[in-house]
């Protein structure tokens, strides 16, 4: 983390991910189904009530079948389509607050990349993608290895993820999985 300077850059890297899918609307029913939205007045609850966190940690647990929900979901292709552009696009913040928390208590800079950004889209031939940026290079740029340590746990819950919406698993995932194994 920062400390005892008013300023600073950071380069680094980040892997971008897109993969295959069968049609944007096809895989956007799938993929909303997988991960649901985020049960916004449940969590509004508990908060108001200051609940402990073990009853965060239940809720989020409970709705994420694959350990990610929806905060926000903005179908791109009515505003564009206005442009004259045709092209399909649902753009989503992809994420768990109980998995971002953990990062948090290292660096709150954490939340640049928490939510995950990710977008279903269609190319100009039609062919529909999924795309996201991997989290392991997102969260390995602010130097913390309990930051990197999650990351590389992002890596494994999205592997899962598209391989449970049957699509391919990009390699650099994999070799993520295998390097969270061997640490």
């Amino acid at each position: 983390m920062i400390s005892g300077t008013s300023e600073a850059e950071t380069t680094y890297t980040v892997k971008r991910l897109t993969v295959a899918v069968p049609g944007v609307r096809e895989f956007q029913e799938r993929y909303e189904q997988a991960v649901p939205a985020l049960p916004l007045e449940q969590v509004t609850a508990l908060v108001d009530r200051a609940a402990p966190w073990s009853e965060m940690l239940d809720l989020i647990a409970d709705s994420a079948p694959y350990g990610f929900l929806i905060y926000f979901r903005n179908d791109v292709h009515p505003v564009m389509q206005l442009a004259g552009d045709d092209a399909n696009c649902i753009a989503y913040l992809m994420g768990n607050h109980t998995i971002a928390e953990q990062m948090f208590r290292y660096d709150p800079r954490a939340m640049l990349y928490a939510p995950l950004h990710t977008v279903i889209w269609e190319d100009s031939s039609g062919q529909a993608w999924f795309t996201a940026d991997q989290p392991s290079t997102q969260f390995d740029s602010f130097g913390i290895p309990e930051v990197a340590k999650v990351g590389v746990e992002l890596d494994r819950k999205l592997a899962v993820l598209l391989e449970a919406l049957g699509v391919d698993v990009p390699p650099s995932l994999h070799k993520s999985q295998a390097g969270l194994s061997q640490g």
